[in-house]
């Protein structure tokens, strides 16, 4: 339980420039990858989060010596005293990724034993698909005692996903950088953290092509060697401030994102009534008229991403007319939701459908915080709100935005901490 709670006072308009920190998604792929290196890494553009800290952690439970410089965003890894293949559930239960150690020891060691993942109750997410590609590449992969035990040397191969999984494409991908022979993922996702983590590789002396489509070819190599790589900007945090900003009626210029990876919301905060204007590395966000109600789905990239569903969400609470949400990712993504009702917000949840009916005003009120993204919706709440906004359990917000708080205050924002 957090010591700690937020208090929002709303109705305040956000205003001025912000800087978006490195990728979240892209980080928590990188780290686990640096340990296939043979050779010291630098990756720069490192978030200031939980999830990085958590997996430092784990990496020098197994060896490594690791360093974050907070000023310059750099972590330095050096896998080289790298000597266990194992990380225990008291390790692994602190965040989801950390499935992420499988394909990335077994591409060291021919062998992986990781405590099952933990991180966000946002429904059931499988790892069949991971453990299908590893199996494929010719690795055995037992599951006991808590641990999902893999072993075996890694043989190029085919491999095709039932449907588009980023966690398996990633963990496959990690497996198969050394593996003997060709490698084909068919179906593969196409996130951005994808072509990202593919970019990484390569930049290591890997062979991969097709990272960004449908079908992802990887050549193994022998050994990867070190080097400085700079992970892309987080598009979530990217959608989570143009949200806040369309949300408050504000005028935000958010700096050092990636335009095109944010096509989606643009499309839909463009049919909302909302002005979205973007420069090479920059995307503004001010206010036209009233916000009309629009109708999302959830799809893989490049349609609307889920996580991204639920400040969205908070964000249509208030929009004229009735909207619908179709979440067909994850089907426990509507938490977040009931909590707004305390707040006035009129919602009707029918399995993975959500009904929202604007409202003209939400008022203040208690709520908790049941996941990292439904976090960051019940802040979007809490910025629209009248009166003051309670938030409890908002430490699952620091395990995705770096230091959110301080750069929503720097926008005018009325946000401060308050001992529980």
């Amino acid at each position: 339980m957090d010591t700690y709670k937020l208090l929002i006072t709303g109705g305040q308009p956000l205003k001025g420039d912000v800087e978006v920190s490195g990728g979240k998604n892209t980080s928590v792929a990188v780290i686990p990858a640096a340990l296939i290196c043979d050779e010291p890494c630098v990756i720069e553009n490192m978030p200031d989060i939980e999830d990085v800290h958590v997996l430092r952690d784990i990496l020098e439970l197994l060896g490594a010596r690791v360093s974050y410089d907070d000023a310059l965003k750099r972590i330095t890894i050096d896998p080289r005293g790298v000597n266990d293949c194992t990380v225990p559930y008291r390790q692994t239960r602190r965040m989801r990724a950390s499935y992420y150690l499988l394909g990335a020891l077994l591409a060291r060691f021919g062998e992986a034993n990781v405590g099952y993942p933990g991180g966000c109750a946002i429904g059931n997410r499988p790892f069949d698909q991971h453990i299908k590609g590893f199996r494929a590449l010719g690795a055995e992969v037992t599951e006991s005692n808590g641990m999902i035990c893999a072993k075996g040397t890694m043989t190029g191969a085919a491999v095709y996903f039932d449907r588009p999984t980023v966690g398996g494409t990633i963990n496959v991908m990690l497996a198969a950088v050394k593996a003997k022979g060709n490698t084909v993922l068919l179906n593969a996702a196409k996130e951005p953290h994808v072509v990202d983590l593919a970019n990484f590789l390569n930049a290591m002396g890997g062979r991969i092509k097709g990272a960004g489509t449908d079908t992802i070819r990887i050549r193994g190599v022998e050994s990867l060697h070190g080097g400085t790589y700079t992970v892309i900007p987080d598009q979530i945090e990217t959608g989570t401030l143009m949200i806040a900003a369309a949300a408050t009626r504000g005028d935000v210029t958010i700096h050092g994102c990636i335009p095109t990876h944010m096509e989606s919301l643009t499309a839909k905060l463009l049919e909302m009534g909302v002005s979205v204007t973007d420069a090479d590395d920059a995307i503004r966000v001010r206010p036209i008229g009233a916000h009309r109600a629009v109708n999302i789905k959830t799809q893989e990239y490049p349609g609307f991403p889920t996580d991204l569903q639920q400040p969205m969400s908070a964000l249509l609470c208030m929009a004229q007319g009735n909207s619908l949400i179709y979440e067909t990712i994850f089907e426990s993504r509507f938490k977040h939701l009931s909590e707004m009702r305390r707040m006035g917000a009129h919602v009707q949840i029918m399995e993975q459908t959500a009904l929202i009916e604007g409202v003209p005003e939400l008022h203040g009120a208690p709520v908790t915080v049941t996941d990292l993204r439904a976090g960051a919706a019940l802040v979007v709440a809490g910025l629209m709100a009248t009166g003051t906004t309670e938030i409890y359990e908002p430490g699952l917000i620091e395990r995705g935005y770096e230091h959110l708080e301080e750069k929503l205050r720097k926008l005018g924002a009325k946000i401060r901490r308050e001992p529980v």
